[in-house]
């Protein structure tokens, strides 16, 4: 019986690309669960091209390492993560009102593949330990917190905040908090209310727009003094 695609195609009628993406994401999807289930240094290769339905040769034939795949998978996820929070960006909600949407979106990205977060932690890792896979996991890393960086000073002009940190810095502020809750997160998940990581990005960034507030007070105070005039001298007597 011939196998059919989604749309009806009859898979032998895929062009050669289209195979190799086919083939592309099945290995990935079977690496996300072998990984998640053996471990980076436990899962072989073998077992990866085996759970997707392929020989060693198609792994190959795609991808030189588990670390190469893994930052394939690394591409995809960051993708689309980055199109979810550039749509949450959209909303005209005050700024409190999106950290808590923003909180509540990550709990829920999170609880949707409790595997991923694991996963992301081990790499993270062998990353420590090769110099040329941290900087591939770097690279990517770096453009997802610049891609919402660009966010909030999208968001900012759009609200009319100043804050004293950049946006870049703001981002990487975000990304340390969301990467210490999803350790606590994995390690005690009975003690991260589903509530928490909204209401720490509440505290964060009123902090941000209370520091902002105080500095253009001081700014003023700043400049009302240089403009009064200065007493003038007394006569001497």
């Amino acid at each position: 019986m011939t196998e059919e695609r989604s749309d009806g195609m009859p898979t032998g009628q895929l062009t050669r690309k289209q195979r190799q993406a086919r083939t592309r994401l099945r290995l990935m999807h079977s690496a996300s669960k072998v990984f998640a289930r053996r471990g980076l240094h436990q899962a072989s290769i073998d077992e990866v091209a085996a759970d997707a339905g392929f020989t060693k040769g198609a792994f190959y034939a795609n991808f030189s390492s588990k670390e190469e795949l893994f930052l394939a998978m690394l591409d995809e996820r960051f993708a689309e993560r980055l199109r979810e929070i550039e749509q949450q960006s959209t909303t005209e909600s005050e700024i409190e009102e999106m950290a808590r949407a923003a909180g509540a979106d990550f709990i829920r990205y999170l609880a949707a593949d409790p595997d991923w977060q694991r996963l992301f932690f081990e790499f993270a890792t062998q990353a420590a330990r090769d110099e040329s896979f941290r900087l591939e996991l770097v690279a990517r890393y770096r453009a997802l917190r610049e891609g919402i960086a660009e966010i909030y000073r999208r968001r900012a002009e759009e609200l009319g905040l100043k804050f004293s940190f950049s946006a870049e810095e703001v981002a990487m502020m975000t990304f340390a908090m969301a990467n210490g809750l999803a350790l606590e997160r994995m390690l005690e998940p009975e003690a991260v209310g589903e509530e928490l990581f909204g209401q720490m990005l509440v505290v964060f960034f009123a902090g941000l727009r209370t520091l902002a507030q105080e500095a253009d007070q001081k700014q003023r105070k700043g400049t009302n003094h240089e403009n009064v005039p200065s007493e003038p001298a007394s006569p001497p007597l």
